[in-house]
């Protein structure tokens, strides 16, 4: 009896991730826009080429972002992968799968633009 206790509750905690995984799964959305960042936004501050200015904002402490039309989105990247494809997509068009949450977009994956 004792056993077959333990099964059951095991068996409910497995049934209950398997359903979060879809719900989680479905919060994804796909974003297509030009990398920037956070400081600078839409329109970048320093003269000259806005890919440059872009990893000079990063690397002073300012995360990536994604301008999709007149809207901004803070790139919350948790590992390195990603922010090197970001590095490599500076300046240009990517599209940008994750959850977003007001204006913040924590990424599951990135890639260019078709």
């Amino acid at each position: 009896m004792r056993f077959t206790r333990k099964f059951a509750a095991s068996l409910t905690r497995a049934l209950l991730v398997a359903a979060l995984i879809p719900a989680a799964a479905a919060n994804a959305q796909t974003f297509t826009g030009t990398v920037s960042d956070a400081m600078c936004g839409a329109k970048h501050m320093m003269a000259g080429d806005d890919a440059a200015c872009l990893r000079a904002c990063v690397q002073k402490g300012s995360k990536y972002a994604l301008v999709v039309g007149e809207k901004v989105y803070t790139l919350d990247v948790k590992d390195k992968a990603t922010l090197d494809a970001l590095d490599k997509l500076a300046a240009s068009k990517a599209t940008v799968k994750g959850e977003a949450n007001g204006d913040t977009i924590e990424v599951s994956s990135v890639a260019a633009a078709k």
